[in-house]
């Protein structure tokens, strides 16, 4: 699940990670979950979002979600070079 907004969306992203921007992230999320022990990881451009998202969540009794330490930033670096850096 990637949490940035549509614009960093639209410029790069993992690809099948649904879009679930951290601004209405409350209001999305749910939607997003089968039940709530559903496992997700959650990712950003650096990992800071995320983190408020894992936090968020969990705070909802999500117990498996995950946030992706260095985000997109890192994936682009050490996964997948195609997916570009900004």
């Amino acid at each position: 699940m990637d949490c940035r907004e549509a614009n960093e969306y639209a410029y790069c992203r993992i690809e099948g990670a649904t879009l679930v921007p951290l601004s209405q992230f409350a209001s999305l999320c749910e939607a997003e979950f089968e039940a709530r022990n559903t496992p997700a990881i959650i990712y950003c451009h650096h990992g800071v979002r995320s983190l408020n998202a894992v936090f968020y969540l969990r705070d909802q009794g999500y117990t498996h979600t995950f946030s992706m330490a260095g985000g997109i930033d890192q994936w682009s670096l050490h996964i997948d070079p195609l997916v570009p850096r900004y």
